[in-house]
């Protein structure tokens, strides 16, 4: 396995971002590693399995650091994971869908736990025996609710019935706030929101609607957990929705995610604007390409190893961009992804090592005479959309040496190679490795366990 804090920045400490293949060598069987990074940011993160499809068993947790809101509030209810489910391992369920079409999961979990209907089954292991998840509100307190969609392939919209949601911040970036009767979550993304307890005395449906418009799902309407008011209550509740099922695969408008700390896009030069189209191919199986490539990683032989024994060039299956600072009017890299697939869906892309701003987003096609960039105060995050047919455009500084991995948060478009790395200012990348003993070290216990292990790597590697 291997470990990634998502959406922290590992500033100078690419050793410790969790990526096997990039950044490390995957943690063998009866083998341990001890991550160490500083906390820099504030909000609402999770951290996961980067080892394939791994995480969509259940290796995720959350991370939560402590620091200031954009709006009052009187009690923290913590993170609240909105996940897909499947009844088989994810394992085998990639074996066939590396083939082409995404798996449909059997349900859905709010932090981990839901109801399901066996009636239909024949799984003998079907007994139905599942809960909602559910808390209790007190009358006049405000509440606030960490959103985390920890989904393997599925879009959430997020709502309670009776209720309105006060958004305060998106990934690990504060929010000016809004108000809205519910929110659309894509896959790794996180929103902070505040919930007034101002409803009747009763139990209210908190509602994780799966957005069918954009994957599928066996219970799309029963991902669910409880409000009560009354702590004694039993009852399931009786609420109606209001809200209008969305049919939004992207994410909340851009208009919406203001940033509370206003930061502009600083200087970059027109020539070092890079874009990068998105396609597939289909051999033996279905990959995805990017930057002309499809990933695929030699877990014995991270990017980082590479880097600290001075091989190059590297492999160009490692699906590779140099990002260095040529002048001092070069100091931000600009990408735009555009998607050239005709497949007609959303990506949700994560940037590891650095939050981004959201300069464009939009369908059609991207001119880098015509189009209009948002260099103002754009929204800031660390996953973004790119919209099916369109373009999604990315600043961020250089200033944070590393292998940095860009990649689609659908788990199983990252195993089909949806993912590119940037290797940011090479050379001073090895002055920031700061335990390359333990780091070879665990790279030696991989290569033992390698040797003889059962199943070969099968996909892209993370």
């Amino acid at each position: 396995t291997a470990i990634h804090w998502h959406g922290l920045r590992q500033l100078n400490n690419t050793e410790y971002d969790g990526v096997p293949g990039v950044t490390q060598c995957p943690i063998a069987p009866g083998n341990s590693m001890t991550y160490k990074f500083q906390a820099t940011q504030y909000g609402s993160t999770w951290y996961h399995s980067h080892f394939t499809v791994q995480y969509a068993d259940g290796l995720v947790g959350p991370l939560i650091i402590n620091g200031p809101a954009t709006a009052d509030y009187d009690e923290d209810l913590g993170m609240l994971f909105l996940s897909d489910w499947g009844h088989t391992p994810a394992c085998n369920l990639w074996d066939s869908a590396k083939l082409g079409a995404p798996p449909t999961l059997e349900n859905g979990l709010i932090n981990g736990t839901n109801t399901f209907d066996c009636s239909s089954s024949t799984d003998p292991l079907c007994t139905g025996n599942g809960k909602k998840w559910e808390t209790t509100f007190i009358s006049g307190t405000k509440y606030r609710i960490r959103l985390v969609n920890a989904a393997v392939d599925g879009h959430f919209q997020f709502s309670i019935d009776g209720h309105s949601l006060t958004v305060i911040g998106a990934d690990l970036v504060p929010l000016i706030p809004y108000t809205t009767d519910s929110i659309v979550v894509s896959m790794g993304q996180r929103y902070d929101v505040i919930v007034e307890a101002n409803a009747d005395v009763a139990d209210y449906w908190l509602r994780a609607q799966w957005i069918t418009a954009c994957s599928t799902n066996d219970n799309p309407d029963g991902i669910t957990g409880i409000i009560r008011y009354d702590s004694t209550s039993t009852s399931d509740p009786t609420t109606t929705t209001t809200v209008t099922e969305s049919t939004n695969c992207g994410d909340e408008p851009y208009a919406s995610l203001v940033p509370y700390l206003s930061m502009d896009v600083g200087s970059y030069t027109a020539s070092s604007v890079a874009e990068q189209t998105l396609s597939f191919a289909f051999g033996s199986a279905f990959t995805w390409t990017i930057n002309s490539s499809s990933l695929l990683l030699d877990w014995d032989n991270p990017t980082t190893l590479m880097i600290a024994n001075g091989e190059s060039p590297f492999p160009t299956d490692y699906n590779v961009v140099p990002i260095e600072i040529t002048s001092s009017t070069d100091e931000w890299a600009v990408y735009v992804i555009e998607d050239e697939s005709g497949i007609g869906l959303f990506h949700p892309f994560h940037l590891h090592g650095h939050d981004f701003w959201v300069i464009g987003q939009s369908t059609g096609t991207f001119d880098l005479e015509t189009t209009v960039v948002n260099l103002k105060n754009p929204p800031r995050r660390d996953v973004a959309s790119l919209p099916s047919g369109g373009y999604l455009a990315i600043a961020f500084k250089k200033d944070n040496p590393g292998s940095w991995l860009l990649h689609c948060h659908i788990a199983w478009h990252a195993s089909q190679g949806l993912a590119m790395q940037f290797v940011e200012s090479e050379a001073s990348i090895i002055g920031t490795l700061a335990d390359t003993a333990t780091f070879e070290d665990n790279c030696a216990a991989w290569t033992t366990y390698s040797t003889s292990e059962k199943w070969a790597q099968d996909d892209s590697g993370i």
